[in-house]
C-alpha cells in the first residue's frame, strides 16, 4: 500500500512540476534538444518537394543525436567530445534522403537539401545531368538501377540522374541556359569523389539551389536530422495550403508520383 502511495505522490509531483514554468521550459528544451524542432522552408531550392512557407518538424534522432544547442543563439550546451557533432553517433544519410544540416560556412544557419552522394561515391554534372558512380561498384549499379540510366564512361559504370524517377520533385529550369550569365557549376561540375563521413547535397530545384556544387561537402558533424511532417503551410499570398498539412515528405512524393503517372 505504501508503494502505491509513493507512486501516486511521485506522479503528483511530476504533474505539478510539468505544469510549472520551470518544468514547461525544461520539457520544451528536452524535446528541442533530442526529439523534434520546428523549421521553416525559407527558399524555393527544394520545390516542388518542399515549398517556401512549409513549416515542418525536424526529426532530430534520425542520424544519431546531434550535440544540443540553445535555440536561436545556437550555443552548444555540451562539449563535442569526439569532434563529430553528435553526443550519440548513428548511421548517416542515405542517397535520396532529404536532410536538415548546418551550413558548413556558417554552422548557425540550417539548410535543407537532398543527399545525392555519400562517402566514397563519384559524382559529376554534365550538361545539367547528374551522373553518380556509387562506391559499391558495377555489380551494385547493375542490380539497383535500370539499364537505360547506366552509362559506361571510360570503362566505369555511371548512373544518369539516378533519383529522378523516384523523387519527381527533382527538376531543372529550361530557361536557365549556359550563356555565361549563370554559374558554370549548374551545367558542368566534377568529377569528384566524396570523402568518407561526408555528403554531397543538392536542391531538388536544381538550377535555383545554393548547394554542394558551390560550397562543398557536408561533414557528418553538421547533420541535424530529416523532415518529420509539415504542421503548417502558407503561400506568399497568405493562403493556407490545407492539402499539405500533417504530411511527410514521403507522402508528398508519393502523391506527386501518382499524379505524374495519372493514377
Amino acid at each position: 500500500m505504501s508503494e502505491i502511495n509513493n507512486q501516486k505522490s511521485f506522479l503528483q509531483k511530476a504533474i505539478a512540476f510539468s505544469n510549472s514554468w520551470t518544468g514547461t521550459v525544461i520539457i520544451v528544451l528536452l524535446v528541442i534538444f533530442f526529439i523534434a524542432q520546428a523549421f521553416v522552408i525559407p527558399s524555393g531550392s527544394m520545390k516542388n518537394t518542399l515549398l517556401i512557407g512549409d513549416n515542418l518538424f525536424v526529426k532530430k534522432f534520425s542520424y544519431g543525436i546531434a550535440t544540443p544547442r540553445i535555440p536561436w543563439i545556437e550555443v552548444p550546451i555540451l562539449p563535442d567530445f569526439d569532434g563529430d557533432g553528435h553526443i550519440f553517433s548513428g548511421e548517416g544519410p542515405k542517397r535520396g534522403d532529404v536532410v536538415i544540416f548546418r551550413y558548413p560556412e556558417d554552422e548557425k544557419i540550417h539548410y535543407v537539401k537532398r543527399c545525392v552522394a555519400i562517402g566514397g561515391d563519384w559524382l559529376m554534372v554534365v550538361n545539367k545531368n547528374l551522373f553518380l558512380r556509387p562506391h559499391e561498384g558495377d555489380d551494385f549499379i547493375k542490380a539497383n538501377y535500370p539499364a537505360h540510366k547506366i552509362y559506361d564512361i571510360n570503362g566505369y559504370l555511371w548512373v544518369q540522374n539516378p533519383m529522378s524517377e523516384e523523387h519527381v520533385g527533382i527538376h531543372t529550369d529550361d530557361s536557365v541556359t549556359d550563356n555565361g550569365v549563370y554559374p558554370p557549376q549548374l551545367f558542368n561540375f566534377g568529377p569528384i569523389i566524396v570523402p568518407e563521413n561526408n555528403y554531397f547535397m543538392m536542391g531538388d530545384n536544381r538550377d535555383h539551389s545554393n548547394d554542394s556544387r558551390f560550397w562543398g561537402f557536408v561533414p557528418y558533424k553538421y547533420i541535424v536530422g530529416k523532415p518529420w511532417f509539415i504542421y503548417f503551410s502558407m503561400d506568399d499570398s497568405y493562403k493556407i495550403r490545407w492539402d499539405r498539412m500533417f504530411k511527410s515528405v514521403e507522402t508528398i512524393e508519393s502523391e506527386m508520383l501518382k499524379a505524374k503517372n495519372g493514377k
